[in-house]
């Protein structure tokens, strides 16, 4: 994930046990004060506050290795958006993700309209190198609006009985975020988020490695 000897700069721990902390907290929506505890009790005496500048400092990097390393995304995408507040101030958290459950990208918005979602077709092409065969969303117009403009041969299918994947996907944020008591900054927001996702693609199986 990253280099042996940087990590261990400064840092009276090994990098396994670093990363597993750093992982522990990203995938499985625990606190710092819960991640603590769970390493206290394998004899490992490190602090809340420790973890946290550990979270800050490597996880960005673990992230960028986990998606180098990540399967190609399929052809068919589900977008949706769920409303959070920073400090009282309302954005949008937009998500994408593909039909095997493959996060995408994750993008905070302040706006829900028609220049919004076509910075996210545009962040999602950039980022995976191909248009998708199929983008399926809610009703919201702005989505329809954004492929006038932005890519009208793309297949657009709105219906939110349809997109029931991509509203399941806020279901693990809105779970940090109680656990957090929300989000100072919308850069810290927009950090975690990201970190989230490529933990989650990382250990979820996707659906079409499932076993019956």
């Amino acid at each position: 994930m990253f280099s042996t000897a940087a990590i261990c700069k400064r840092h009276r721990f090994p990098p396994a046990i670093i990363a597993h902390s750093v992982w522990l907290y990203l995938r499985f929506g625990l606190s710092l004060r819960a991640v603590e505890e769970m390493l206290l009790e394998r004899g490992i005496e490190v602090t809340y506050e420790t973890l946290r500048r550990w979270v800050i400092k490597f996880g960005p990097t673990i992230s960028r290795g986990l998606r180098r390393r990540a399967c190609r995304p399929g052809d068919v995408w589900h977008l949706d958006e769920v409303r959070v507040t920073v400090r009282g101030e309302k954005f949008q958290l937009s998500s994408a993700i593909d039909q095997n459950g493959l996060v995408l990208d994750e993008i905070l918005l302040r706006r829900r309209n028609a220049k919004a979602a076509k910075r996210l077709l545009k962040s999602l092409l950039k980022k995976n190198g191909h248009p998708p065969k199929r983008i399926i969303t809610d009703k919201l117009g702005s989505y329809a609006a954004a492929r006038r403009g932005f890519a009208p041969g793309l297949e657009l299918r709105s219906h939110k009985k349809f997109n029931n994947r991509a509203d399941n996907r806020h279901l693990p944020y809105r779970s940090r975020e109680r656990v957090m008591r929300g989000h100072r900054t919308p850069g810290g927001l927009r950090r975690l988020v990201s970190m989230h996702s490529a933990a989650r693609n990382r250990s979820v199986p996707l659906r079409h490695r499932r076993s019956d």
